[in-house]
C-alpha cells in the first residue's frame, strides 16, 4: 500500500512561507493559551486524561446544540476517519467517494482492504450523485468543502444523497466548513445515516493540538467507541479544545480576515491567467489545464514559498491563504513564473 504523504514541513531554523498545508495564519484564542497552561499545573500530567474528553465534548455540545451522546472526539478528524473506516469496512467491502479529493481516504481504505469506487467529480467539481448511489457502498464520503478544489456541495444535495443511499452511511467531512456559507450539521439530527466530521485545525488555529469531532446518532457513536483508543486526547488538547469552542467569536474574526484575503488572492490569480474554482475553504486551487505546474511549485520553493502540487493532478497547485504579507510574497515569486508559463503556452499555440 502507498502511505499518505503530508505536505513538506520546514526544518527547525528554516525561514519559509508555508502555504502548503492549510494551517490558519493567525494564532488561536488567548483563552486557549491560558487553558493549556492551567492544564499542565501541579501533578495533572502524570494522570491519564478523561477517556471521553468530557470537557471538550461538553463544549462542543454547547456550541453546536447536540446531546453529548451524539459526539465523539478524536485526535484530529484524521483519527475519526480511521475509526470510521475500522468500524464499517472489512476486506472487499465497498467504500465510495468522488475524485479528486482528500488522498488519506485511499490509505485508510487500503488498510481495511476495502474496495474503492471513486467516480470523477463533474467539470465544475459537482458531485456525481447517481454514480455514488449506484456504488451501493457500505460507506460513502463527501468532503465538503472539498480538498483540493475548495468547492462546496450544497446541503440540499447532501440531503438528497443521504436519502438515496437508503440507510447506508454517508460521512460528510467538513474540515473546512467554517470558511463556507453553509454547512450540513443539521442533517445529523434529521437523517440517521449521516455523520459529520469537524476539525479544529483550520478555523480554530489548532493544527498542532490535533482536535476533531464527529457528530452522529448515538447508535453510530457507540460503534465508533468500540474502535477508539482508550485515551486518544491528551489533557492539554482537551483543555485547548474546550477553550477554543467557548471563544467562538475569536475564530469567526480570523475566518473573516482569511475570507477577505482569499477573495483578493482569487482575483489576482485570475488576472495572471489561472483558472480558479470558487473556494469555500482557507485555500484556493490555481489551475492551467494541460500544463504541468510542478515547475511552478518548484520555482516557488526556490523562493522560499511552499505550496502543494499533486502528481496525480499535475495542472494545479493548491495555495493556503496566509496573511496579506505572506500572500504578497507569494505573488512576487509567482509573477515571473506565471508569465513564463503563459508565454510558453502562447508560443506553443503559435507554432501549432
Amino acid at each position: 500500500m502507498a502511505p499518505y504523504v503530508p505536505g513538506e514541513q520546514p526544518r527547525p531554523g528554516q525561514r519559509l512561507i508555508k502555504l502548503n498545508t492549510n494551517e490558519n495564519p493567525y494564532p488561536p484564542s488567548p483563552r486557549v493559551t491560558r487553558a493549556v497552561a492551567n492544564a499542565a499545573l501541579g501533578q495533572a500530567l502524570r494522570l491519564y486524561p478523561a477517556p471521553q474528553a468530557d470537557d471538550f465534548v461538553a463544549a462542543a455540545a454547547r456550541r453546536y446544540g447536540f446531546a453529548q451522546r451524539m459526539i465523539v472526539a478524536g485526535n484530529g478528524s484524521d483519527e475519526l476517519l480511521a475509526m470510521l473506516f475500522r468500524a464499517t469496512l472489512g476486506r472487499g467491502d465497498r467504500v465510495a467517494w468522488a475524485t479528486p479529493t482528500y488522498s488519506l481516504y485511499d490509505t485508510l481504505a487500503a488498510v481495511q482492504e476495502a474496495r474503492v469506487i471513486a467516480p470523477p467529480l463533474g467539470p465544475d467539481f459537482e458531485l456525481p450523485l447517481e454514480a455514488l448511489v449506484r456504488a451501493r457502498a457500505c460507506l460513502t464520503i463527501v468532503c465538503s468543502p472539498n480538498s483540493p478544489s475548495g468547492t462546496l456541495t450544497p446541503r440540499r444535495t447532501l440531503a438528497r444523497l443521504a436519502r438515496l443511499l437508503e440507510g447506508r452511511l454517508l460521512a460528510i467531512d467538513e474540515a473546512y466548513v467554517d470558511f463556507a456559507e453553509e454547512n450540513a450539521l443539521d442533517l445529523v439530527q434529521r437523517l440517521p445515516n449521516v455523520l459529520v466530521l469537524r476539525s479544529l485545525s483550520k478555523s480554530y488555529s489548532l493544527a498542532g493540538m490535533r482536535l476533531g469531532l464527529c457528530f452522529a446518532h448515538p447508535e453510530i457513536i457507540e460503534q465508533l467507541g468500540k474502535v477508539k483508543d482508550s485515551y486518544n486526547l491528551s489533557r492539554l488538547a482537551i483543555a485547548a479544545g474546550a477553550a477554543a469552542l467557548d471563544d467562538n467569536n475569536w475564530m469567526l474574526r480570523n475566518v473573516e480576515r482569511i475570507k477577505r484575503t482569499r477573495a483578493a488572492a482569487t482575483r489576482r490569480l485570475l488576472k495572471m491567467g489561472f483558472a480558479v474554482p470558487p473556494s469555500s475553504a482557507n485555500f484556493v486551487l490555481a489551475r492551467m489545464p494541460g500544463r504541468d505546474l510542478g515547475p511552478v511549485a518548484a520555482g516557488l520553493r526556490k523562493g522560499d514559498v511552499l505550496v502543494r502540487h499533486f502528481r496525480t493532478w499535475p495542472d494545479a497547485i493548491r495555495i493556503s491563504i496566509g496573511t496579506p504579507a505572506e500572500m504578497a510574497a507569494l505573488f512576487e515569486a509567482l509573477a515571473p513564473l506565471a508569465a513564463a508559463l503563459m508565454a510558453s503556452r502562447s508560443n506553443g499555440r503559435a507554432r501549432s
